[in-house]
C-alpha cells in the first residue's frame, strides 16, 4: 500500500472509530423528573459533528480552510444573499465588525456617508449588550427606544419617531428570534438613506412574509456560541448586502489590512507590489496595507467543520423549536390558573419564528424572582432577557447615549420578564412536566 493509500485507509478507520466513540459515549440517559436538569439552552450534537471535527484536525490547518470556505458560501444563502458569508470568533465580533463597517472610507465610493463621532444609531434599550457596545466603541452615540409589550421588540413607529439629524443607522436585534419587522424599517431606512443592521443572533430561520431576517439591511449577524440555532462551540458571521459592503467588513475581520488574500495564498490581486495607498511608498507590500481600524477576528477551520455539519441539521432544528414552542405556548393557554397569572410573548404579525426560547411575563400576582429561583430549584432552567434595561446596568452608567421617549415596556421587561428552552433537545415529557411545575409552583405563589 502507497503512502497516500495508506492515509487514505487509515482517515477512514479514524472517522469511521470517532462516530463509533461518539455514540459510545454519548448514550442518552433516562430523564427523571426534578432530577435530570432541563438546561434553557442546548446544543444537539451528533456523531457526524464529530467526525466533521476530528476530519479537519486531522489536516492540521489550523486556521481558516476548506471547511471555512465552504461554510461562508453556504450560509449566505439562508439569507438570500449570494455574497459569501464572513466567518468570525463570535456573534458579538460580528456585530462589532458589521457596526464597524458603517464608517468605513470606502462608503463614499457607494455614495453613502462614513458615520462621524457623534452621529446616532437607534436601537432597543432591552436588549444584549453587544449589539449596542460597538456603537459606543466607535464613538457613536446609542438611541434607546422601548419594546413593544406583546412582541417585546421594536415597533416601526418607534423607529421612525425616533429619528434626529444626527441619526444615520438602525441597529436592532430580533429577539428571542422573533422577528421585528425589518422589512418596514428597510423601506424606511432607504428612503431616508440610513443604514441597517440586522442582528439575527438569535433568529436564524426566522422568517418574515416569507422572507428570511438578515436579508433587508446592508449587514446581518450570527452566533453560533453553544446556546444558539447551531454551533461552533464559539464562532459568528456576517453576511453583507453585496460584495462591496462584504470587501468592508472583510478587512475589518482581517486586521484592517486593504489585501484580501486567503490564508497561506499570496499575490491574489496580481500586482503585490505595485500598490501606492495612503502615504506609504510605492511598490509597498499589498499584504500589509491596512485600509481600516482592524482586529483579527478569524475562526479555526475545526470550529468551521463543526458549522457545516450542524449547517444540514439546521432545517430540522428550526422545525423543533417552532415545534416546542407551539407545545408550550398551547399548554399555558389550556391551563385556566397558567393563562391568568403569566403572559407568553405573541409572534410578531407577518412572521414565523425561529424562537431561541420561550418568553413569559409574570403578572402582578407572581413575583418573578421567587418563581425563577423555585423554577431552577426544581431543575428547570430560566433566563431573563439579557440585560433588561441596558441603561440601568453599571456598565452605561457614564456612556454617551440618548432615550427617546419613555422605557415603561423596558422596565415591564426587566422586571417581570423570564424565560424558559425551546431547543430540540427537549420532549413532551420534559415539556410536560415543565408545565406541570410552572402550574404547581404558580398555584403556590399567586396571591
Amino acid at each position: 500500500m502507497n503512502s497516500s493509500a495508506e492515509l487514505g485507509h487509515l482517515k477512514s478507520e479514524i472517522l469511521k472509530l470517532s462516530k463509533r466513540y461518539f455514540d459510545l459515549n454519548q448514550a442518552n440517559s433516562e430523564f427523571v423528573p426534578g432530577k435530570t436538569y432541563i438546561p434553557v439552552t442546548a446544543k444537539s450534537m451528533d456523531a457526524n459533528d464529530l467526525s466533521h471535527l476530528v476530519d479537519s484536525s486531522l489536516d492540521m490547518w489550523l486556521t481558516a480552510g476548506r471547511y471555512a470556505r465552504n461554510f461562508e458560501a453556504s450560509f449566505s444563502k439562508f439569507f438570500n444573499r449570494t455574497t459569501k458569508s464572513l466567518l468570525v470568533n463570535s456573534g458579538s465580533s460580528a456585530n462589532l465588525v458589521a457596526i464597524s463597517a458603517l464608517g468605513s472610507p470606502e462608503l463614499k465610493k457607494m455614495d453613502r456617508e462614513p458615520l462621524q463621532r457623534g452621529d446616532e444609531i437607534i436601537t432597543l434599550a432591552a436588549g444584549f449588550p453587544t449589539t449596542v457596545n460597538p456603537i459606543i466603541q466607535n464613538g457613536w452615540v446609542p438611541v434607546f427606544i422601548d419594546s413593544d409589550l406583546e412582541t417585546i421588540n421594536a415597533l416601526p413607529e418607534k423607529v421612525y419617531q425616533a429619528v434626529s439629524p444626527k441619526t444615520k443607522a438602525v441597529v436592532l436585534a430580533h429577539t428571542l428570534g422573533n422577528p421585528f419587522r425589518s422589512d418596514l424599517i428597510a423601506e424606511f431606512c432607504k428612503k431616508n438613506n440610513l443604514f441597517l443592521i440586522e442582528d439575527c443572533c438569535d433568529a436564524l430561520g426566522s422568517t418574515i412574509n416569507g422572507t428570511p431576517v438578515g436579508s433587508f439591511g446592508e449587514y446581518a449577524t450570527a452566533s453560533f456560541y453553544p446556546a444558539h440555532h447551531i454551533t461552533m462551540g464559539e464562532g459568528g458571521a456576517v453576511v453583507s448586502k453585496d460584495a462591496r459592503y462584504k470587501k468592508i467588513a472583510e478587512s475589518i475581520r482581517d486586521w484592517g489590512r486593504d489585501c484580501w488574500c486567503e490564508p497561506g495564498v499570496d499575490n491574489t490581486c496580481k500586482k503585490r507590489f505595485e500598490w501606492q495607498l495612503g502615504d506609504l511608498p510605492e511598490g509597498y507590500d499589498h499584504k500589509y496595507i491596512y485600509s481600516h481600524i482592524g482586529y483579527n477576528l478569524k475562526v479555526t477551520d475545526m470550529q468551521a467543520a463543526l458549522g457545516v455539519s450542524q449547517l444540514e441539521k439546521l432545517p430540522q432544528f428550526i422545525a423543533a423549536r417552532r415545534a416546542n414552542w407551539k407545545y408550550l405556548y398551547e399548554g399555558i393557554k389550556q391551563s385556566p390558573i397558567l393563562s391568568k397569572n403569566l403572559i407568553p410573548v405573541e409572534p410578531t404579525p407577518e412572521t414565523n419564528p425561529s424562537w431561541f426560547g420561550f418568553p413569559l411575563f409574570t403578572q402582578s400576582s407572581i413575583d418573578r424572582t421567587t418563581l425563577v429561583r423555585k423554577l431552577e430549584k426544581s431543575r428547570i432552567g430560566t433566563r431573563l432577557l439579557f440585560a433588561g434595561n441596558l441603561t440601568k446596568q453599571p456598565a452605561y452608567k457614564y456612556a454617551n447615549y440618548r432615550i427617546h421617549g419613555s422605557l415603561d415596556n423596558t422596565n415591564r421587561i426587566m422586571n417581570d420578564l423570564f424565560w424558559i428552552g425551546v431547543h430540540p433537545l427537549l420532549n413532551e415529557a420534559k415539556m410536560n412536566y415543565m408545565l406541570e411545575k410552572l402550574e404547581s409552583l404558580v398555584k403556590e405563589l399567586a396571591k
